[in-house]
């Protein structure tokens, strides 16, 4: 029986301001936060030593070229919310254009990522991981930089992190995050 988890649905819920997450039980339970996460592009703030680390090179950073390992890392956790059924609705959605995954590299090895989905002017971020102290911090501000020069204007993080809240994640209520999502949607940016 084919499933009714597909991209198409996916993408609608997005534009409504909702999104999946897996449960423990294999099944997929829908959210909307209230208040709502995201990174305002322009307040961004990454810490000093962060920067010299990208500065000094240690890292290089691609875009979609490790789509399959990302997202497995992401998922490699005690409690996961990406199950099976994530990863291949996930993959279609990358495979059309719409899913896209950050990755840092160290000596040639995948050090960090993270993925999210990319709607108008909106990319909304789904997880990181890292293998490599502040490879994931890395593809962070590889991506608010790609979305700042690409003219995106929403970055959406879901849910509020103390490792979010060092880079200026703030939380909005969920009427102001709609609004944003609205805006940021009649954009036509492209990620890749």
């Amino acid at each position: 029986m084919p499933s009714d988890f597909t991209p198409e649905l996916i993408v609608r819920a997005y534009c409504m301001g909702i999104f999946p997450m897996g449960d423990e039980g294999g099944g997929i339970r829908w959210y909307s936060p209230d208040p709502r996460c995201v990174i305002e592009l322009e307040k961004f703030h990454a810490p000093a030593r962060l920067l010299r680390t990208c500065r000094k090179g240690g890292f290089s950073v691609r875009i979609n070229s490790a789509w399959d390992q990302v997202i497995r890392e992401c998922a490699r956790r005690e409690t996961t919310w990406i199950t099976e059924e994530i990863i291949d609705a996930y993959t279609q959605m990358h495979e059309m254009g719409i899913a896209h995954s950050v990755e840092a590299y160290a000596d040639g090895r995948l050090a960090g990522g993270l993925y999210g989905v990319s709607i108008g002017g909106a990319f909304m971020g789904e997880s990181m991981f890292h293998l490599v102290t502040d490879a994931s911090k890395v593809c962070l501000v590889y991506l608010v930089e790609r979305l700042r020069d690409r003219g995106y204007a929403l970055l959406d993080c879901q849910y509020m992190t103390e490792h979010l809240q060092k880079f200026g994640a703030v939380l909005i209520p969920r009427e102001e995050y709609m609004r944003r999502l609205a805006l940021a949607l009649q954009l036509n940016c492209r990620f890749d």
